[in-house]
């Protein structure tokens, strides 16, 4: 069955690389229709989330930020505003290196920050040194508050979502019958062809490749639906054959450092039911 996107629905408000907002946009008859709960055990920017806007989700990432910021958005988005306005007046280049090094207590004002950083941060990039600190140099982006912002409605989404931060595991093992499970994993397919699986390591290690194919393969049997993103490469072929329908996609890239280094690349969409 496929999935009709709703017209009217919450953008996503962070940047994220491997962002899936493309595929919701482009590919949304792939996804599940109507599922009794959606999992999505790397949430990232939530693109699909708020694609489908699903009556019930289990939302988690390892990033315990990114999670810090979704729960302080479902208990109190004011206060949440309120520090992102005073963000807003005050930015400049000063002002950006000395909140990026700044640590907060409140998760209202820690999750101010993490939006803070990820609009006005080179490229929405979220990358930290060996220490666990923020370290994205300032970006050209200006604008910290969005015409498009409506964090009171996302807030009203989020009531029905399970958040988690852990390993993917945490949300994959709890999805059964009438579950819609949505993987997209950290990858490149800037070297699909080029050392795939060495450099891929850093992201996510081809055991933790392994791990999640077992996960997911108990999720099905228990009855739920899958999805699966990856790098479209052999040796990930080799891994999910026979789970699915594997198909390629083409998807466009606009974070590099410079135009030359954009393009269209390929991506594989495994679906399994």
């Amino acid at each position: 069955m496929n999935i009709e996107i709703k017209k009217e629905v919450n953008l996503p408000f962070l940047k994220w690389a491997g962002g899936k907002r493309w595929l919701i946009d482009k590919y949304g008859d792939k996804f599940f229709s109507n599922p009794d709960r959606l999992i999505e055990p790397f949430v990232g920017s939530g693109a699909v989330y708020f694609g489908l806007s699903p009556k019930r989700a289990i939302l988690c990432d390892k990033n315990a930020d990114l999670i810090n910021t979704y729960q302080a958005i479902k208990d109190d988005w004011q206060t949440v505003v309120k520090h992102l306005k005073i963000h807003d007046r005050n930015h400049s280049y000063e002002y950006y290196y000395k909140l990026r090094s700044q640590k907060n207590r409140s998760y209202a004002a820690k999750a101010a920050q993490f939006i803070y950083l990820n609009r006005t941060c080179w490229n929405g990039l979220y990358r930290v040194n060996r220490k666990g600190e923020f370290n994205v140099p300032m970006g050209s982006k200006t604008k910290v508050v969005m015409d498009t912002d409506d964090f009171e409605k996302i807030s009203k989404q989020l009531t029905n979502a399970k958040l988690l931060s852990g390993d993917f595991t945490l949300a994959i093992n709890q999805a059964k019958q009438g579950d819609f499970v949505f993987a997209d994993p950290p990858y490149t397919v800037k070297h699909n062809n080029n050392g795939f699986v060495k450099y891929n390591e850093g992201l996510f290690s081809w055991d933790d490749q392994i791990r999640l194919r077992d996960s997911l393969q108990e999720a099905i049997k228990r009855g739920a639906k899958v999805l699966v993103t990856n790098a479209y490469h052999s040796s990930v072929r080799s891994l999910y054959q026979g789970m699915g329908e594997i198909m390629k996609l083409n998807r466009p890239s606009i974070i590099a450092a410079n135009s030359s280094a954009r393009g269209i690349y390929e991506e594989m969409v495994i679906k399994c039911y």
